[in-house]
Parts: C-alpha cells; sequence; structure tokens
C-alpha cells in the first residue's frame, strides 16, 4: 500500500518531546483520548459476560441491537429496525473499509475531515474529492459521500436543511451517504441531527448509513464499540461481508456495550464533565490571542491566532501543552490547531494557568 499517507501523528513527536520537558509535565490535548472511569454498569456487563468461550455473532446479539435502536430513539428521534444494527470494532475500522466494501471508485469527503476517511478511499484504490461544495462536482460519478456532523476538526454541526440536500443529491445519483456521528450527543450552542432523522430522510434510510461510537460518550475507546445503522438493505449486504471476513466483536464487549447504551445518567455525567472543562478552556484561549472558529459541538475547539499551525503547535508545545495541528485535517487547516477537552480536570487546570 505505497500510496497510503504517513501516520500523521508520526510527525507529533517531536513536540510531543518539547511539551514532555515542561517542568509542569505535558498537558495532552492533541489524540483527544478518554480520560475519565469506564462506567461501572458497564464494568458490571463485562464481567458478568467474561465466561464466553464460543464464538460471538457477527450481527450482534438481540440485546444489542434492540439497546442501540432503543438509544436512538429514546435520544435522537431515529428510528430503526434493530435487525439493521451492526456492530463494529471501533468505528475507525469500519470508516477505513467502508469503501472497499461498497466497492466505490469515487468518494467525496468534507474539504476539512478526519483522515481516515481518506485513507478508506485509498485502501479501496478509490478516487477521494475533498469538498464542501457538492455542485461543484457536476455531473461526475459518485459512490460514496461522507458528512460528519459534529465535525471533527472543526465542530461545526450541519443543519437538518444542508443534510437534506446532501441526500437527495446522493440520491440522485445513486450515491450512499455516510454520516460520522460519534459526536452526536455532545451538542453545546447547537444541537446536531442524525441523517436518519425524519427531518431529514423523509422517513426513508435507503442509501444512507449512520456511524456511531461509543468511546467517548461512555470512555470506551479501550474496548473499541461501535455501531453502524441505517439502509436495510445496505447493513445486510454489510453483514455478509464481515460474516466472511471474521469481523467479530468479542462477546463480552458486545455485553458492555448494551449496558452503555441502554443507560444515559453515565452519559449524561460525562457530557457535564466535558461542559466543564470546555468552560474554562475556551475562554482561556481566547484571551491568550487564539480565536475559536465554529466549535459549536463535539470535543475540539478549531482554534487559530493567524500563523503557521505548526508555529502555533510549537508554541504551545514550549508551554507544555500538546495540540494537534490544522493541516493534519486537510490544507484548508494549516492556519489552524485542533485542542482537545479531553484531558483530566487537573490538567485542564494546568493548560488555563500556562495560557494565562
Amino acid at each position: 500500500m505505497n500510496n497510503l499517507p504517513d501516520f500523521p501523528w508520526d510527525r507529533l513527536e517531536p513536540y510531543k518531546a518539547r511539551a514532555l520537558a515542561h517542568p509542569g509535565g505535558i498537558v495532552d490535548l492533541s489524540v483527544g483520548t478518554p480520560v475519565d472511569p469506564v462506567p461501572a454498569v458497564v464494568q458490571e456487563a463485562l464481567v458478568a459476560a467474561a465466561d464466553s468461550p464460543g464464538y460471538p455473532l457477527t450481527h450482534g446479539t438481540p440485546a444489542l441491537r434492540e439497546a442501540a435502536a432503543g438509544w436512538l430513539a429514546r435520544r435522537h428521534g431515529v428510528t430503526v429496525d434493530p435487525a439493521a444494527v451492526l456492530p463494529l470494532i471501533g468505528s475507525k475500522e469500519f470508516v477505513a473499509w467502508l469503501p472497499t466494501y461498497l466497492r466505490s471508485a469515487h468518494v467525496v469527503l468534507p474539504e476539512l475531515a478526519y483522515p481516515t476517511y481518506d485513507v478508506g478511499a485509498r485502501l479501496a484504490g478509490a478516487r477521494a474529492s475533498a469538498t464542501d461544495g457538492l455542485l461543484a462536482l457536476g455531473p461526475e460519478q459518485v459512490d460514496l459521500v461522507w458528512v460528519n456532523s459534529p465535525s471533527n476538526p472543526t465542530g461545526r454541526v450541519l443543519p437538518a436543511e444542508h443534510l437534506r440536500k446532501v441526500v437527495a443529491w446522493a440520491r440522485e445519483r445513486g450515491a450512499v451517504v455516510a454520516s460520522d456521528e460519534c459526536y452526536l450527543e455532545l451538542g453545546w450552542e447547537e444541537q446536531p441531527i442524525s441523517v436518519l432523522h425524519p427531518d431529514v430522510c423523509d422517513g426513508s434510510h435507503e442509501g444512507l448509513l449512520a456511524v456511531h461510537s461509543l468511546s467517548k460518550r461512555s470512555n470506551l475507546a479501550g474496548y473499541r464499540a461501535g455501531f453502524v445503522t441505517g439502509d436495510p438493505v445496505l447493513v445486510k449486504r454489510l453483514l455478509e461481508i464481515r460474516k466472511h471476513a471474521g469481523m467479530l466483536m468479542p462477546a463480552p464487549v458486545q455485553a458492555a456495550m448494551t449496558g452503555a447504551l441502554a443507560d444515559d445518567a453515565h452519559a449524561d455525567e460525562q457530557r457535564e464533565r466535558y461542559a466543564a472543562r470546555r468552560a474554562i478552556l475556551r475562554p482561556a484561549l481566547e484571551k491568550a490571542g487564539w480565536r475559536v472558529d465554529h466549535s459549536t459541538a463535539g470535543l475540539y475547539l478549531w482554534a487559530s491566532n493567524g500563523e503557521d499551525c505548526w508555529q502555533q503547535v510549537g508554541q504551545l508545545a514550549d508551554l507544555g501543552i500538546l495540540a494537534a495541528p490544522g493541516d493534519f485535517y486537510g490544507v484548508a487547516g494549516r492556519s489552524h490547531i485542533r485542542i482537545a477537552v479531553t484531558a483530566t480536570d487537573e490538567r485542564i487546570s494546568a493548560a488555563v494557568s500556562r495560557l494565562q
């Protein structure tokens, strides 16, 4: 696979070393790794299912699929058939392999985007177009369109009307719309909406897929727990491929995920933690000379002081703060940095003190 780019995070290592050298230690706000405890309800479900000597179900247990469907209905006003829910070994593996599953030749992704959308196109040998203006593509054949709301990296929310236009455009051309909705529950100034919501798709999920993750909602990044749902025909096709490929979520993780999706209390508690961290970090950045753009939802602040993104990363590294350069997410991000709010309260407070 000589067409794959260098792994972006490897380029950040020299700046990480600079931040680590700070007398007060590093404040790592780059990757956005969850640091808070795995909820007790999830740990208990995992332990109860630990004696799992047999092969797990690729399709997931009925209880897991019903829990996912119940969560979507309860929290997001989306109705899906539990049979159209498919567990994923973390959402990233699915993002990387979806163009291959669909045999896509042309993939469209946002101008500023999670790098794995582009990597997935490359793995499939497909052409990737990074654009926020679908009309500029004219009559070109497109097989897969990625949307991401709230956005990683910017925290931008796409309104229902915008998503409606994307769905209509894709359906006219027979393209699949895959919506990365991993931060759907983390709206702050704006509330995100699923591509599967009736206000977006008129109640038909034909040609639509929505990808969800429990990494941030439930601190399950280490469990690799996500799911995809949407068009029952597409999900069935994906299920058959994943059966052949042995893409099996371990049974204890399925049980843990079921417990997490059925419980909203821990998710609300975690959301409040992120809200509190965001409430002190954002104004500290702004007082230190950074402008925050978009960032009305999600777990990142998309910030700029007008300089090149790597210069900004260097300035913060000298303060012991590690951020991600905006060009990780596309050339349009060269003047921005992405700052996560996922560190502990103590580390966020340390960052605020250093910025001041």
